[in-house]
């Protein structure tokens, strides 16, 4: 039988503390999975799984996802442009007060533009305040704040 001794111990922690850290950074790395009716959604590294959008005229019928990073002070051209560069698209107004009602935490207490365009007013676009939850419109021109989310088609 082995003597232990508190240096072979504190040995053995060091080397257990390294394989978690290990453990946890490749984990932060890969891309993980969220269940949904015992399928497996694909997420990439930072992307949060939000819902589903699924309209009564199956016209929208899909899982929403918010993409990590935001832009902030960009006026909404420059926003679409941004989201689009990350594989992603604004989110449309349905999807941002899904957003608004599940995971206002990722978001600062911001204007966040949509990527819907007001339908009389073809300089002014749609925005989410992330502190009150209200929807309004503002000049095209203005600086907002903007996330991007992507959609997958449920089969």
């Amino acid at each position: 039988m082995s003597t232990i001794t508190l240096e072979a111990v504190k040995t053995e922690q060091g080397k257990l503390a390294r394989m978690i850290a290990q453990l946890e950074e490749d984990m932060k790395k890969s891309p993980g999975f969220f269940e949904y009716q015992g399928k497996r959604i694909p997420l990439e590294t930072g992307e949060r799984y939000i819902g589903t959008i699924i309209s009564a005229d199956g016209s929208r019928n899909h899982h929403i996802i918010l993409l990590p990073g935001e832009q902030n002070n960009v006026k909404w051209q420059a926003a679409m442009d941004w989201a689009a560069s990350i594989g992603g698209e604004l989110p449309d107004r349905c999807e941002s007060a899904l957003l608004f009602a599940t995971m206002k935490d990722e978001f600062e207490s911001e204007w966040y533009w949509l990527r819907e365009q007001h339908v009389s007013y073809s300089d002014y676009a749609w925005f989410q305040n992330f502190t009150s939850g209200n929807q309004s419109y503002s000049r095209k021109n203005d600086k907002l704040s903007a996330r991007a989310v992507r959609r997958l088609i449920i089969e």
